[in-house]
């Protein structure tokens, strides 16, 4: 897979959600209290921007008027029709071993580890990095 350099950690704070385009594809990228994770920025049902959904959590029910809302913040609901996907794993909650979103690995390297085609980059920051 290539690597694609999105965005300073900065740009993208806590709870924050960021659009951009890597191989050719719209990928968004959230932060989860410091973990990043990217979707493809389409919801599988009929192509909605998952970028502009509401983020939100999860409402669980044990029992008949008992509700637990729990994993906030963890969810993306789109904005055409309410699926709702997991922003960890791109899983629907309905369905999820049959309609989920594309996830891609995203993870923090350090700039001055980073290499664009074969010229060395030296730099202070670190960055998120998306491999698609």
């Amino acid at each position: 897979m290539v690597k694609h350099v999105v965005a300073e950690v900065a740009a993208i704070p806590a709870g924050a959600r960021h659009v951009t385009e890597a191989g050719g594809k719209r990928i968004v990228i959230y932060n989860l209290d410091g973990e990043f994770f990217a979707l493809a920025d389409r919801c599988p049902h009929q192509g909605a921007s998952l970028s502009a959904g509401q983020i939100m959590g999860h409402v669980c029910s044990t029992a008949p008027g008992q509700y637990d809302y729990a994993r906030r913040g963890e969810v993306v609901r789109c904005p055409w029709h309410a699926w709702e996907f997991d922003i960890r794993t791109g899983k629907s909650f309905f369905d999820p071993r049959r309609v989920k979103t594309r996830a891609y690995d995203a993870h923090v390297e350090c700039g001055e580890l980073l290499a664009a085609e074969s010229f060395s980059v030296a730099v202070e920051n670190s960055y998120v990095v998306v491999e698609v």
